[in-house]
């Protein structure tokens, strides 16, 4: 693939890691294949480090788009609203954020382990109180 086949918007995006997992590995290939795109990929990164802070570099690298944790949190148990709800499908399935999807498969790891954790809560304060019982 030629250098020209990303626009410099896909090429930060990628720097940033922003992009879904299938665009990542196919432009990392292109990278692979293409010493001109590598060259064009290495002078976005030295122009973006030198602090360049236009409104679009610091919408992407301070993630505003992005919805916050506990946004996740209540995407995830179906307590949003209409509008955020579907803002939130939006920025996970069509967007493909890899930084929201991995906080999002993070609550759902907490949220599936929480039974466990009630279970453990309520072990250690049952054995708890009846220890502080008996000297009682």
């Amino acid at each position: 693939m030629s250098s020209h086949t990303y626009s410099h918007e896909v090429l930060l995006a990628y720097l940033a890691e922003q992009l879904p997992s299938e665009r990542m590995a196919t432009i990392e290939q292109s990278l692979r294949d293409s010493e001109p795109l590598r060259r064009v990929l290495a002078a976005l990164a030295r122009e973006r480090d030198q602090g360049g802070f236009t409104v679009g570099e610091v919408w992407r690298r301070e993630r505003l788009s992005c919805p916050t944790r506990s946004q996740l949190g209540s995407f995830l148990l179906g307590a949003l609203d209409e509008g955020p709800q579907e803002y939130v499908r939006f920025h996970l399935e069509t967007v493909g954020c890899r930084v929201c999807g991995a906080n999002l498969e993070d609550l759902q790891q907490a949220t599936a382990a929480a039974p466990e954790k009630q279970r453990r809560r309520r072990k250690y304060f049952d054995s708890s109180a009846g220890y502080l019982r008996r000297d009682s």
